[in-house]
């Protein structure tokens, strides 16, 4: 079952696609209906709607490229590595 799911998702890429950007959107109009911003300690926090929402995604995006660099670089190496 969860093999036809994967096999389905792979075959409708922009579907994928389209329903992540309607999850941040709905996550950044949530944030500025929901969250009290009064009371915040930042200026950026006070005046930036979804602030949070978008310094996590950014931060996701830099983290998978930054961990995708370091196994490049060195991390992930050969199986023989050590027969050598």
């Amino acid at each position: 079952m969860i093999v036809n799911l994967i096999d389905y998702l792979k075959a409708r890429p922009a579907t994928i696609r389209r329903f992540c950007y309607g999850g941040i959107a709905v996550i950044i109009i949530g944030s500025m209906i929901l969250v009290d911003t009064h009371h915040a300690h930042t200026w950026v926090e006070q005046h930036v709607p979804g602030f949070w929402a978008i310094f996590a995604f950014l931060s996701t995006i830099v983290l998978i490229f930054v961990a995708g660099w370091l196994g490049r670089s060195g991390i992930q190496t050969r199986e023989d590595y050590y027969d050598r």
